[in-house]
């Protein structure tokens, strides 16, 4: 993975002027918003959704708990944390893209869990909560999207109370020589083919395909937590590496 000029960020495998990537990826997330659940099951062979409930399992979370879920896209670990932390606890979802927090807020609304939960757009470079809120931050499929991921993290870790866990899930390389080829299939060639017949938008799930492609890989990404402050940094390969769930905490 090359590495842009200071000025620049990767945006997909384009190179862009860094101030501008955040407003592209904003626009990519307008655009695939509607089919966002249906092309995550297409995406993953709806392996998606046990990668999530694997996390879920890692919170710690207990009844009475605060809990965080940046960059919450529709909502799917929002609402498993809300029931991790009942009616005496309570949960923020965030997301830079209005769209996308609509519908994961909608999601909440149809759960019937809204007492627990509150919905604010936020920059997961820059999150507006004082120090040590909170006893688990998550993110999930959100931390390749970001322009600055070590200030991401850097955010992320600030927020959790002394003990308290970041778990971030995401896209990563796999571990098994013969599956990469075959993965790189699937990222080139078969997500533009159900974003063009699915969705509609064959360009947005390039982008997000090519984001998968460019995300640092499992130790890098560790590296990056321990950086950020966080200890006791691990992570889970799941589904022989295809996402990874990385695990640090905060003492």
């Amino acid at each position: 993975m090359s590495k842009p000029a200071a000025d620049t960020t990767h945006f997909g495998s384009e190179t862009v002027v860094t101030r501008e990537k955040a407003g592209r990826v904003r626009g990519v997330f307008d655009s695939v918003a509607a089919n966002y659940d249906l092309m995550n099951d297409l995406m993953s062979g709806g392996l998606h959704r046990i990668w999530k409930r694997f996390t879920l399992a890692r919170t710690g979370l207990r009844p009475g708990d605060r809990a965080l879920d940046v960059a919450c896209g529709t909502g799917d670990l929002t609402v498993g944390l809300c029931r991790q932390v009942g009616a005496d606890g309570f949960v923020w979802m965030t997301d830079i893209n209005a769209v996308m927090l609509a519908h994961g807020r909608r999601r909440l609304v149809n759960a019937g869990l809204v007492g627990s939960v509150r919905a604010l757009q936020a920059d997961a470079e820059r999150l507006p909560f004082a120090d040590h809120q909170f006893n688990c931050v998550t993110i999930g499929f959100g931390l390749r999207n970001v322009t600055d991921k070590a200030a991401a993290l850097a955010s992320m870790g600030r927020v959790l109370k002394p003990g308290g866990r970041l778990l971030v899930l995401e896209f990563s390389k796999p571990a098994l020589k013969f599956a990469k080829p075959l993965y790189e299939f699937h990222l080139s060639r078969v997500l533009p083919m159900l974003g063009r017949i699915v969705a509609r938008d064959a360009d947005s799930y390039r982008y997000l395909a090519e984001s998968i492609r460019m995300h640092p890989d499992q130790k890098a990404l560790l590296q990056m937590m321990t950086d950020a402050g966080l200890e006791d940094s691990h992570y889970y390969n799941l589904s022989g590496g295809v996402a990874a769930l990385h695990v640090g905490y905060r003492y």
